[in-house]
């Protein structure tokens, strides 16, 4: 290798110095030389199991609650009345268990505590149910877009008051497309 100091009188040297640059890719070729047999010889062919699936007797469902209000007429939504024209932001609210049974307020309470201590005493009490978290049900809330935010903010009041510990919302997808 020729070694080059400079390239005349006050003209600066353009030459890139790539002694560091094979230093460090040497070193690097030696460790990967090391490492690359130890890894694949410590690696061993895995068994991994196969298990036949199986539905679970115990999967609690979970509470579905719709929110929304009363049209412009003071119309109620229901599969039977298609006079409805949607929700209102200053109609009265509407609340609906599973979809079908309307109700209000207290009703609501009333039957998400119930539908909640059964689901508990069947599990063997509290103590049980906290050991198997995955007994616990969670609530979903479909809110219609229309509905104000005072009657979604009172069935989260309720169910939390009925003692769910989890409340989520339902929501559609977005469409990546448009």
């Amino acid at each position: 290798m020729a070694i080059s100091m400079g390239g005349g009188e006050g003209t600066p040297m353009s030459d890139i110095n790539t002694t560091p640059l094979v230093d460090v890719m040497l070193v690097l070729l030696i460790i990967f030389l090391i490492a690359v047999p130890v890894a694949i010889q410590t690696v061993e062919e895995l068994e991994i199991p196969v298990l036949v699936s199986q539905d679970s007797d115990d999967k609690v469902e979970n509470l579905l609650i719709t929110v929304t209000t009363t049209d412009a007429a003071g119309r109620t939504p229901s599969t039977l009345n298609t006079a409805y024209e949607g929700a209102t932001r200053n109609g009265e609210c509407r609340i609906f268990i599973n979809n079908t049974t309307l109700v209000n307020s207290e009703e609501l309470r009333e039957q998400a505590f119930e539908r909640l201590d059964s689901i508990v005493q069947r599990a063997g009490g509290p103590e049980a149910i906290l050991e198997q978290p995955d007994l616990i049900p969670q609530v979903h809330i479909r809110g219609d877009v229309n509905a104000p935010w005072r009657c979604v903010a009172g069935t989260i009041f309720n169910i939390q008051a009925a003692g769910y510990p989890t409340v989520g919302f339902i929501s559609n997808p977005v469409d990546p497309n448009g």
